[in-house]
């Protein structure tokens, strides 16, 4: 899949919003018609939920095989009424509702010294046991390699040094990571910039 466009990344943004309003009145599951270009395309997505800058669900799908589009409106309605960590989302809390969207690389099985924190998401799996964490995770909490394997591990519910058992996989993946504020903040630059190329034009 090609870098997404700043276009796409808002209309994957406004997806998410509106399947989690559609999911809070009850009326069921948002669809999108015939998505184009890379909304279209499958790939590996979590859609993260923040309110007042504390995190409010996170929930994605690895592997997928439907459409991007149509994978983001499922997660988003799933972290908002399904994380287990938190209660089901109620409308009030939209207002103050920041939405984020990783967009997520095809999965390469990697030795534990190849793991870039930072650059690289992580799924450990042994037997039924999977964890997952997304790369900014290890960005946010400033983790060490072995710290970051050994989160992921816990987060799977294995012991924190599972990953150095030699049946034991470790996956790492890349994210395309964007967020609402992002997206405003790129389309105001752009609006400044079209607005100075026209003033430019109008001087001469």
């Amino acid at each position: 899949m090609s870098p997404l466009r700043n276009e796409e990344k808002r209309a994957l943004l406004d997806i998410a919003r509106k399947s989690i309003s559609l999911s809070l009145t009850e009326k069921g599951e948002l669809r999108v018609s015939s998505p184009q270009g890379n909304l279209g395309s499958t790939s590996g997505v979590f859609v993260t939920l923040h309110r007042r800058g504390r995190l409010r669900g996170c929930m994605g799908r690895m592997e997928p095989v439907e459409p991007l589009a149509d994978v983001v409106a499922q997660c988003a309605a799933v972290a908002a009424n399904e994380d287990p960590r938190f209660s089901p989302l109620q409308a009030e809390e939209m207002n103050e509702l920041e939405i984020e969207i990783s967009v997520l690389s095809a999965l390469q099985t990697v030795r534990p010294e190849e793991v870039e924190p930072g650059r690289h998401g992580l799924m450990i799996s042994k037997g039924l046991r999977k964890g997952v964490l997304l790369p900014q995770v290890a960005t946010e909490h400033r983790w060490s390699r072995e710290r970051f394997l050994e989160e992921t591990c816990r987060k799977g519910g294995l012991q924190p040094n599972a990953w150095k058992d030699a049946e034991t996989k470790i996956d790492v993946f890349t994210a395309e990571v964007f967020s609402e504020s992002d997206v405003r903040v790129a389309e105001n630059e752009n609006a400044a910039e079209d607005q100075l190329s026209s003033d430019h034009s109008t001087s001469q």
